[in-house]
């Protein structure tokens, strides 16, 4: 299934990339990444890899979104501001949040996922960190954590599950991350 996606801004919001600007950048990329992720959560089930409830659907999706985030600051880290990519990273998160906290209500109930989420944001950007990461995008140890991380939230009850690891760093991974940083850069442009 394909998403398309909106991305681009006017001229006149391309010219100067403020706080504001970043500020909206990060919300409008928050929904992107949101689509994306639920899309390649989708695609899991229709490779025929065994999802037990909509919470390990849900964390696959909040996987993803945790290397979006960390994909999003090593791609504007230099070419924005210091405090410009603050405040675009920060918002990124909460929008990213919200929509985890929104979502997550819909299926499981009232209740705060926002903080366990931004935890996990935060833990994952620790372990992001000692990845390599360069202009062609995420190295090899990079895709394989987050393919790891996905793999254990699928877990192995489910004989096939333990092939999701190759699945996510050899099509889905590379793929959301061709979707994420297009979006991306389009939205800088």
């Amino acid at each position: 299934m394909a998403v398309r996606i909106k991305s681009k801004w006017t001229e006149k919001s391309r010219a100067k990339l403020s706080d504001e600007l970043a500020r909206e950048n990060a919300q409008a990329l928050a929904f992107i990444y949101w689509r994306v992720a639920l899309e390649n959560a989708k695609n899991l089930h229709c490779e025929r890899f065994v999802y037990d409830n909509d919470e390990q659907r849900i964390k696959v999706i909040a996987e993803y979104l945790a290397m979006f985030l960390q994909l999003s600051d090593r791609l504007v880290y230099g070419r924005i501001e210091d405090k410009s990519r603050q405040e675009f990273i920060t918002t990124l998160a909460v929008r990213l949040s919200d929509h985890m906290q929104d979502n997550a209500v819909d299926l499981f109930g009232e209740g705060d996922y926002r903080r366990s989420f931004i935890n996990m944001l935060n833990e994952r950007s620790a372990e992001y960190a000692e990845y390599e990461f360069t202009d062609e995008g995420p190295g090899y140890s990079f895709m394989q954590c987050f393919g790891s991380k996905v793999q254990k939230v699928m877990g192995d009850e489910h004989h096939d599950n333990k092939w999701v690891i190759d699945q996510i760093m050899d099509v889905d991974g590379p793929n959301a991350v061709s979707k994420a940083t297009k979006a991306l850069r389009q939205l800088f442009e």
